[in-house]
């Protein structure tokens, strides 16, 4: 199959996708169009909203939908590293009975892992995620397994309750390619939900994509074209946002501590590949480049306390400059 034909492939199973979403899910097209930018990137999502506004159903339903393995982990704060990886079991061996120690493995061994609330449990924790999203492998008494691909991390975290909550390290937040935020629906979509859930219904919803397919797809967005002027302007958009650059404008450089790295460079190089190659091109434009931006760089500025402005406003003002 050529890359032409694989990419009309690719815009077409992506609208079935979307489609057959639209079944369970109401409204959030562009929190959508965010997830198979994740998917297409071989990314991980970190998804920013408050309890109720149907995060685990999308990335369950998502999950079926593209023919992957899902778990969901819900965090607490008495959970251990342990509990996500595995461990050890002493287990006898009927026929020499030996007894011999046994890997149970995790929910981590997945395609699709839903770590929900993820600032809920303690860094050492946490920090169990980092090798797995990185590598995707994982280290367990001198022996590596690797995780079934394509294998990918969606978070969740409240934004509005901090008690018994854990900040993620700035080391974590660097392995989501994107930090979403998930809305309150507006008044017609959740009307829409209410005669939905309250009401008798049945999706029956097939497979559309298999794993092989998404792995297919995925490598052909890492040969999307990008023309220089384009990488010259997603690096000078990713160093403007960096205090030392001295670049910023000084209302900008008194509320940034640290900027994004060169890993927000590759991510928005690799989003705007995929945005567009679903809006059927097979080329990026500055437009893709601008849509992607504000979901990778987000959550890689550290900001000292806002008084009159919003991390979005932030974003935008640093989009400005460019």
């Amino acid at each position: 199959m050529s890359d032409l034909q694989l990419q009309k492939k690719t815009v077409e199973s992506f609208q079935k996708v979307r489609e057959n979403l639209h079944q369970v899910i109401v409204g959030m097209d562009d929190v959508m169009d965010a997830l198979f930018w994740t998917l297409l990137c071989q990314g991980h999502a970190l998804f920013i909203g408050v309890p109720g506004l149907a995060k685990t159903l999308l990335i369950s339903t998502l999950s079926e939908l593209v023919g992957l393995k899902f778990n969901r982990i819900q965090f607490t704060p008495d959970m251990m590293p342990s509990d996500l990886i595995g461990s050890e079991v002493l287990e006898e061996d009927k026929a020499t009975g030996k007894r011999v120690f046994q890997f149970r493995k995790g929910p981590l061994f997945c395609q699709m892992l839903l770590a929900d609330e993820i600032n809920r449990t303690p860094p050492k924790t946490q920090s169990a995620l980092l090798q797995a999203m990185q590598e995707r492998k994982i280290s367990f008494a001198g022996t590596t397994h690797t995780l079934e691909a394509p294998f990918v991390v969606f978070a969740t975290q409240n934004p509005i309750e901090s008690e018994g909550t854990y900040t993620l390290p700035e080391a974590q937040l660097d392995r989501f390619l994107f930090s979403i935020p998930i809305h309150y629906p507006n008044s017609a979509d959740e009307l829409e939900i209410v005669k939905r859930t309250t009401s008798p219904s049945s999706q029956d919803l097939q497979p559309v994509l298999k794993a092989s397919d998404l792995m297919e797809m995925q490598k052909l967005v890492l040969r999307v074209p990008m023309d220089d002027k384009i990488s010259e302007m997603i690096v000078r958009l990713v160093r403007r946002s960096r205090p030392e650059e001295k670049q910023l404008p000084t209302e900008l450089a008194e509320v940034i501590r640290f900027g994004a790295g060169p890993r927000a460079s590759q991510g928005i190089a690799l989003a705007a590949k995929a945005r567009a190659l679903l809006s059927d091109r097979f080329a990026v434009r500055e437009e893709d480049v601008l849509a992607v931006a504000p979901y990778v760089l987000k959550h890689r500025l550290v900001l000292r306390r806002l008084r009159d402005r919003t991390e979005d406003q932030i974003v935008h003002q640093i989009l400005q400059q460019v």
